[in-house]
Parts: C-alpha cells; sequence; structure tokens
C-alpha cells in the first residue's frame, strides 16, 4: 500500500480511508524496470476512492464505498490509445519524426506528430518540409544532443536530449520540479463553503442508476493531447458535464479526440475574439481543467489566480509537463520527452539505446491523480470553503516513480510491496475483458473502459465521442 499511501497524502486525503482500496493483482501487467504497475495502480486507487468519498457525502452513505483496483483494468487503460479501433482501423500514435536519434554524442529524442511541431523542428535543423526521415537522421548524427535540444526548443520546437536520472536531478529544472509536492494545493481565499446537492445512492439490480459522485458539476475542458484529457474524461464518468473547448484553427488529432473525448462535449472557440463566450462559459463553471504550458493561457485572463479572483469558489486545475518555476517552466512538453529528460529512458534501454515505459503512464498517471485532486478539492470545499487551485506536472510524477530527487537517491513513496492485495488474479495477457466497444458519430468505435472503478460507481462513459469541435460553446439547459 506505500504508493497509494503516499499519493493519498499528497491528495490531503484522510489515511483511514486507504483500507477502502483493494487490489487484484496480474503478474504482466506494464511490467517494467521501474515500479509503473504499482505507480499505476495507485494513481487510479486515489482516484477512485476521492470518487468514492465524494459520491459517499453526496448521497449522506454511513461508509465510503469499496475501492476495487484491478490491474488489468488499468494495464488496458493506460494503453488506452493503442486499444482504440475506429471502425476496425487502429490509429497511429507516434509520426515518422516522432522518435529516438543518435546524435554524435548520445540520443535525443523529438516529438512532431502535430504538422506545426514538424515543421518548427524541421526548420530548426535547416530542411526543407519534404525532409525525409534519412535526411533528418543524417544531420542530428553530426551534432550533439544538447545542441539540438536548444536550437529546436529555440525555433518552437520539441526536443530533449537523454539524460540519467541523477543528470537530471542534478539540472535547474530538475531540482526545481523535486523541490515541488506531488500535488500542489492551494486556497487563495475564503470562499464560502460549497453547497453541493444530495445525488442518489446506486440502487441494486440488472440497470440500476450507478452513484454518480460529479453529477451536475460543470467542468470547462482546457487541456489537449493525454493527460488532461484522460483527468477530464474520468470526470465525465462520474457524471460531470465536461465541455472540452479548443482554438479553431488548431485541430485535435481525430483519433486522440476519439480516444480521450468519451463522456464529453466539444467546441472550437477563438478565446481572444469571442471573449463573450468564454466568459459565459466561466461564469457557470464549477471547474476549469487546463493542460497548457504556465503563462501560455495567461493573456486570456485564465491564469489560476485570475480565475479564482473572477469566480471565488471556483476549483482550478493546472497541468504541465515541467512544472512551474525553473528555466524549463515555459517550454512545451509531452510524456514521451519527459521520460528523456528525467532518466526513464534510461532506465528502461538496453544494450546502449534507450528505451520507454510500457505506456504512456506519465501522462495517464497524472491524468488520474488530476482527476483525484480535483474531486478532493470538491469534497473539501464542502466543508471548509474558498477557492482551490491544484497543481500537477508529469516531470513531477516522473520524479515519484524513478525515486530520484535532488539528492540523487530512492525517496519516498517509491513501492516496496503489493499491500491490499484481494488476490492474486490471472496473469495480464489479453485486455478483451476490459475492452468495449460503441457506435458513434465517428464510426465504431471500440475502446478501453475506465479502470475507476467503486461499489455502486458508473462502469462506463454515457456517450460516445463525437466530431471535434461540432457542438455549441455552450453548457445544457435543464431541459436539453
Amino acid at each position: 500500500m506505500t504508493d497509494i499511501k503516499y499519493a493519498w497524502s499528497a491528495l490531503g486525503g484522510d489515511p483511514a480511508l486507504v483500507p477502502r482500496v483493494s487490489t487484484v493483482v496480474r503478474p504482466g501487467a506494464l511490467e517494467a524496470r521501474l515500479p509503473v504497475r504499482e505507480s499505476a495502480r495507485a494513481c487510479v486507487g486515489v482516484c477512485a476512492l476521492a470518487a468514492a468519498e465524494l459520491g459517499a457525502l453526496r448521497a449522506g452513505l454511513a461508509e465510503v464505498p469499496a475501492v476495487r483496483v484491478d490491474d488489468g483494468a488499468v494495464a488496458t487503460a493506460f494503453a488506452s490509445e493503442r486499444h482504440l479501433l475506429v471502425d476496425g482501423r487502429a490509429p497511429v500514435n507516434f509520426a515518422p519524426l516522432s522518435r529516438f536519434w543518435r546524435t554524435g554524442d548520445g540520443w535525443v529524442r523529438t516529438h512532431a506528430n502535430y504538422p506545426h511541431h514538424r515543421a518548427r523542428l524541421l526548420g530548426a535543423l535547416g530542411l526543407g518540409g519534404d525532409a525525409s526521415v534519412e535526411d533528418v537522421a543524417g544531420l542530428l548524427a553530426e551534432r550533439s544532443a544538447r545542441e539540438v535540444e536548444d536550437a529546436v526548443y529555440g525555433a518552437g520546437g520539441l526536443a530533449v536530449a537523454l539524460r540519467t536520472a541523477r543528470e537530471w536531478a542534478a539540472h535547474a529544472q530538475g531540482a526545481a520540479v523535486a523541490a515541488r509536492p506531488l500535488v500542489v494545493r492551494e486556497r487563495p481565499d475564503a470562499a464560502p463553503a460549497r453547497v453541493l446537492p444530495p445525488v442518489r445512492a446506486a440502487r441494486s439490480g440488472p440497470g440500476a442508476a450507478p452513484l454518480l459522485p460529479a453529477a451536475g458539476l460543470r467542468v470547462l475542458d482546457l487541456t489537449r493531447v493525454i493527460a488532461g484529457p484522460v483527468a477530464t474524461r474520468t470526470l465525465a464518468l462520474l457524471g460531470a458535464e465536461v465541455l472540452r473547448v479548443d482554438p479553431p484553427g488548431l485541430p485535435e488529432l481525430a483519433d486522440q479526440h476519439a480516444d480521450t473525448g468519451f463522456g464529453k462535449r466539444s467546441a472550437a472557440v477563438d478565446l481572444a475574439a469571442d471573449r463573450k463566450t468564454l466568459e459565459d462559459l466561466l461564469a457557470a463553471a464549477d471547474v476549469v481543467v487546463t493542460g497548457y504550458r504556465p503563462g501560455a493561457l495567461d493573456r486570456f485572463g485564465l491564469s489560476p489566480e485570475a480565475l479564482a479572483e473572477r469566480r471565488p469558489g471556483l476549483v482550478v486545475a493546472q497541468l504541465s509537463a515541467w512544472g512551474g518555476g525553473g528555466p524549463w517552466d515555459g517550454r512545451r512538453g509531452f510524456d514521451s520527452l519527459v521520460q528523456v529528460a528525467t532518466g526513464i529512458a534510461a532506465i528502461e534501454g538496453t544494450d546502449g539505446r534507450p528505451g520507454a515505459l510500457p505506456a504512456q503512464a506519465l501522462d495517464h498517471g497524472t491524468g488520474y491523480l488530476l482527476a483525484a485532486a480535483v474531486l478532493r478539492a470538491l469534497t473539501e470545499q464542502s466543508h471548509a470553503g474558498g477557492s482551490r487551485i491544484v497543481r500537477l506536472a508529469l516531470a513531477r510524477t516522473a520524479v515519484w516513480l524513478t525515486g530520484v530527487g535532488a539528492d540523487g537517491v530512492r525517496g519516498a513513496g517509491t513501492a516496496t510491496g503489493t499491500g491490499g492485495v484481494d488476490g492474486a488474479g490471472a496473469a495480464y495477457r489479453r485486455p478483451d475483458a476490459w475492452l468495449g466497444e460503441t457506435d458513434s458519430a465517428i464510426g465504431r468505435l471500440r475502446y478501453a473502459r475506465s479502470p475507476v472503478a467503486f461499489a455502486g460507481g458508473p462502469t462506463d462513459w454515457t456517450r460516445p465521442p463525437g466530431p471535434w469541435g461540432e457542438d455549441a460553446p455552450r453548457w445544457h439547459r435543464a431541459n436539453d
């Protein structure tokens, strides 16, 4: 239970609730040198526990419902983008120029899934838009990894040199990240306690209505890629009305949207030109989740501090790659790049070549932690009031996973065992038991079901994703 206790403590949870969590261990799930299975299990477990806690509060239950974490469900959900099929077609998760490259003195990894990131990468290298993988490989082989990192980031692209965990701990950004808690929790004011209307406890029997801890809450989703959308996808599962808003000129990758769009509506809004729409959405939102690098949304009045000041009582959740503070706090980043910078790729590598985790576990794990932080903030508001700001970063989750902090040694929260085990379970070989299928406006979807499970809770989303940006940018009226 070490990891679950650590994560639950980071969320400010009552330690007496931890025994409500039990685990089904499945050997073979998320196998890696690092304790990926244990940390993934903890992220999902505390998310489910936070949901059960809020559900018990709103339903007037005498006891928090029991939480059950199945390694098979967790492993399947942590690779949800790989299990997705759209009309039988499997998505391509990484573009050709998103990969490891050997440099003159080591390795560098680039991310170029989005067209504008590909263009910036090639521009930084002095290559044309028709450059091939071979062209890039030949050029990078003549340069140093740190030189490439600086040049590509300077052009607005994404490239990170391979570092060991100790090198990252000695880096100024690594030290800044390690100095922060896993979950930064702030209460910037003394807004009145949130009045949460009661919800019905789950009824027994086939087709019974589940307990929905987030029912009636409105979540404005300003996130992209995986971690943030996983968090808001989870809040949608739990009953929240989630509206994702993106810039009209920067559409999400279609398959990525299909994977993380369950339970949500999607709208395109020009935040600079259509301020009234933005203000109308904010005026009725209970939760705002942002997934852009720190400072990127400040010009729209969307910094956590500005939001809390304008809307006392709001819950604001901020997600970033590298965390606030330090020389990299304004840089873009993705799970694959954070793995390279923080030493994970070096630890998981073989024969001198860098490796990767068995899933984008920093993205998925941080996403469930972010959802848990929102749920816990709502619970705390119900009796203590105050606006709430929570901040998480992929790089901070990586510090927890590697256990290497600023002093270069393993710290608290690393896995030491498999406490809280319900039973040995079967080996994890096939994900079929945790996959679902549904028709949608974008085709027939095969998808990973949510691993967040507690007694009486929901087992699936009530709506599939629709086309990106198809919905009106407004909250549903009561009679919709």
